[in-house]
């Protein structure tokens, strides 16, 4: 616990906690939330296709939309770690913030899954989409969901910040 306070008394976590400017906490957290909306909407996206919304735009061509995905996610963790830090001794021991992770592993795993055995297969657009893919599509739905509840939850569950440590 000495370490996890002494990483966020560091001076550029204590500046992006503490500073009045909007340039600090309210910047990195406007970040977060625009590489939330990258990954996850795009994602998402991508999913509800895969399930037969928008039956009428191609699933190949989506392809193209997983650099913006992969974007919102260096966002999010270039984000992430800079608000994890600026509260290490509450957010990493908090139970929820390792749930959090959990979810946003198996996305991942979820959306590396879909792109070999959906994009990668060579009878794409050929043939109706399989089952399988349909299943790894509202997975990824879950998880993503998941993820982001157990995101809010943090702020309600276990540990505060803000208050007496």
């Amino acid at each position: 616990m000495d370490f996890l306070r002494a990483l966020e008394q560091s001076s550029f976590p204590s500046w992006v906690r503490e500073s009045p400017t909007i340039l600090a906490y309210p910047t990195v957290l406007f970040l977060h939330t625009i590489g939330m909306a990258l990954l996850v909407g795009v994602n998402a996206g991508i999913d509800l296709r895969i399930l037969g919304f928008g039956s009428e735009i191609p699933v190949a061509p989506l392809e193209k939309y997983f650099r913006y995905l992969w974007i919102g996610f260096w966002i999010n963790a270039a984000s992430g770690t800079v608000l994890l830090v600026a509260d290490a001794s509450t957010k990493l021991v908090n139970p929820v913030f390792y749930v959090k992770m959990l979810f946003i592993a198996l996305a991942m795993v979820d959306l590396r899954l879909i792109r070999d055995h959906v994009f990668r297969d060579p009878l794409l657009g050929k043939i109706p989409l399989s089952v399988n893919a349909k299943i790894m599509a509202a997975t990824s739905l879950f998880f993503w969901l998941a993820a982001t509840t157990a995101g809010r939850l943090m702020a309600y569950i276990g540990p505060v910040s803000g208050l007496a440590k």
